[in-house]
C-alpha cells in the first residue's frame, strides 16, 4: 500500500520486498534520514498515547521500517512471507512535517484495514469502490487527527479530498434531476460513499495521488493481510475492555463504518466478541479472551525458526555469473523450549490447566517443560497430581530457568523461548533476564503487576469466559 504517489514517476524501481536493494536505493543525505525517522517515531508514538490504537498496533508488527528512495511517499508492504514492511521517503516525510507524517500513517494502516474487511473481489475490482475507500479513509483521518485539510505538498493536496469529491458527486446528481445527500450522510459509513458515488452518471476519476488509484499498486498478499489485521483488532479489542479510551472509541466508530457491509464483516466481529462494546451480547457463542490473547502472544514468540547456510557448489557458480551470494534454508528447525509454571499456592482453574495442556500438546516443535510452584519448584508432567499450598515465589521460578539454581542437582540446561506464569499474583515483584520472554496469566481476583511493570511483560487475566 502506498501513499501519493506523484504521476510520471516510475513506481517500481526495485523489489519492493527486497530490503537490501530499498536501502542501496539512492540513499537520501544522512541529516534527512535522521529527521525523518524522528519524525515516523514521534508519529508512531503520539498514535500509542492519543491518537489511533489500530495504527499503532499495526505499526508495532512492521519489524522492517525502512527510510528509502525507492519509492516517492510511504508504503506498507505486506509480502507473501507472512510479514509486513514500512517504507517512507525521508525527503517526502520532511517535507510533510509532523501533523502531515501522521496523516500519511493512519491513511495506510487504514487502507490494510480496508483490505481485510472488503475482501469482496466485486469490491475490490471496482475503480468506483476504490475512489470511495480513498474518501473514507481521508475522511476519518481528518476526523481522528483533528485537521480541517488534507495535508499540502507544494500548494497541492496529498490525497483525495472528500470535500471536493462530494461538491462533484452534489454537481452530478443535481445535473440529472436527482437529490444528493448532505455530507454527513455521505460520508456516514464506508459503503455510503460507495453507494452515493455509484449514483453518479460520471463518477470522480481523480488523479492517482495515491497508489491504490493506479494500476498495479504494491505487494498486498491477502493472507497476510488477514494475518496481520486480525492480529491487530484483537489487541485493539483488549486493550479497550481493559479501559483503553482511545481504543474502545475507534473500534466502536469502525464497526460503525462497517455495519451490515456483508455477513463476513458480521460473523468477523462475532468472533472477536467485539459486540461487548457496544453492550450486545454476541450469537457466536463464548469468547475466552484470554484464550485468543494466548495464542496470539506465543504465535509471535514460538515463531519457526530457520538455518542459513552458505552453499558452496551454487555459490561459486552464482559468482561465476556475476551474481550476489546467497544463503539457503537448510537442515532441521530446532524445537521452541516453553516452560508453563501453574501457581499452587492457591486454587488453579481446571479448566484452564486442561485447556493449556491440549493447547501445548497441539503445537508441533514445541518442547514443553511443565513446573509447579510455591515457594520452592516442583517439575510436574501432564497428569501427575501437583503438590503445594506454602507460600508464593516467582524469584524461585526465574532463578531456576535462568540456571541460578538445581533441583534434585540437575539444573534447568535449556534456554526458554518463552515463559507462560499461571498464577494470582500474589507474590514479591521480580524482573526476569529477559522480560519480553515471559508471560503472566493472572487468574480472577488476582493482582496483575506485570502489566504495569517496567520493562513491560505479557499480562493478561484468566476468566471463565465472556459471551
Amino acid at each position: 500500500m502506498a501513499y501519493g504517489e506523484r504521476a510520471g514517476r516510475p513506481r517500481h524501481v526495485v523489489d519492493l520486498t527486497d530490503r537490501r536493494a530499498l536501502e542501496r536505493w539512492r540513499p537520501a543525505d544522512e541529516a534527512v534520514v535522521a529527521e525523518a525517522r524522528r519524525l515516523k517515531e514521534a508519529a508512531l508514538l503520539d498514535f500509542g498515547l492519543s491518537g489511533s490504537a489500530v495504527a499503532s498496533w499495526l505499526y508495532a508488527k512492521c519489524h522492517h521500517q525502512i527510510p528509502t528512495t525507492a519509492i516517492g511517499t510511504a508504503a506498507v508492504v505486506a509480502s507473501g512471507d507472512g510479514s509486513c514492511l514500512l517504507l517512507y521517503n525521508p525527503e517526502f516525510f520532511v517535507a510533510l512535517g509532523l501533523d502531515g507524517v501522521k496523516f500519511v500513517l493512519f491513511h495506510e494502516a487504514r487502507h490494510l484495514v480496508h483490505r481485510h474487511l472488503f475482501v469482496e473481489p466485486e469490491l475490490r475490482d471496482d475503480p468506483v469502490f476504490t475512489v470511495a475507500a480513498e474518501v473514507s479513509i481521508n475522511h476519518v483521518a481528518m476526523v481522528r487527527l483533528g485537521r480541517r485539510e488534507l495535508p499540502l505538498l507544494d500548494g497541492e493536496p496529498t490525497g483525495v479530498d472528500p470535500f471536493r469529491v462530494h461538491a462533484e458527486y452534489q454537481l452530478d446528481l443535481r445535473a440529472h434531476g436527482l437529490e444528493p445527500v448532505e455530507y454527513r450522510d455521505f460520508v456516514a459509513t464506508d459503503l455510503s460513499v460507495y453507494t452515493e458515488l455509484k449514483r453518479m452518471a460520471h463518477p470522480p476519476v481523480p488523479a492517482p495521488v495515491c497508489v491504490h488509484l493506479s494500476e498495479g499498486g504494491v505487494p498486498a498478499d491477502q493472507e497476510t493481510v488477514d494475518a496481520t489485521v486480525s492480529s491487530v483488532l484483537l489487541n485493539s479489542l483488549l486493550a479497550a475492555r481493559r479501559g483503553h479510551t482511545v481504543a474502545e472509541q475507534e473500534l466502536g466508530e469502525l464497526m460503525d463504518r462497517t455495519d451490515g457491509a456483508s455477513e463476513r464483516v458480521a460473523r468477523m466481529w462475532g468472533r472477536l466478541g467485539a459486540g461487548m462494546l457496544r453492550g450486545e451480547t454476541v450469537r457466536t457463542g463464548r469468547v475466552d479472551w484470554w484464550q485468543r490473547w494466548l495464542v496470539d502472544v506465543m504465535a509471535s514468540k514460538l515463531r519457526e525458526g530457520e538455518r542459513l547456510v552458505y552453499p558452496k557448489k551454487r555459490g561459486a557458480l552464482l559468482a561465476a555469473l556475476g551474481h550476489d551470494p546467497m544463503l539457503s534454508r537448510r537442515g532441521p528447525v530446532r524445537d521452541k523450549v516453553l516452560v508453563i509454571a501453574y501457581d499452587t499456592s492457591g486454587s488453579m482453574p481446571h479448566h484452564v490447566v486442561e485447556w493449556l495442556t491440549e493447547l501445548v500438546g497441539g503445537i508441533d516443535g514445541v518442547e514443553a517443560h511443565w513446573l509447579s510452584f510455591d515457594a520452592v519448584v516442583m517439575p510436574f508432567e501432564p497428569g501427575e497430581r501437583v503438590y503445594g499450598g506454602g507460600g508464593t515465589s516467582f524469584q524461585a521460578v526465574a532463578d531456576y530457568v535462568e540456571g541460578r539454581t538445581t533441583i534434585d542437582g540437575r539444573p534447568f540446561d535449556v534456554t526458554p523461548d518463552a515463559v507462560i506464569m499461571l498464577t494470582d499474583g500474589y507474590a514479591p515483584h521480580i524482573t526476569p533476564a529477559e522480560p519480553d520472554k515471559w508471560i503472566w496469566l493472572i487468574t480472577e481476583g488476582g493482582d496483575d503487576w506485570p502489566d504495569t511493570h517496567t520493562p513491560p511483560m505479557a499480562c493478561h487475566r484468566v476468566t471463565t469466559g465472556s459471551r
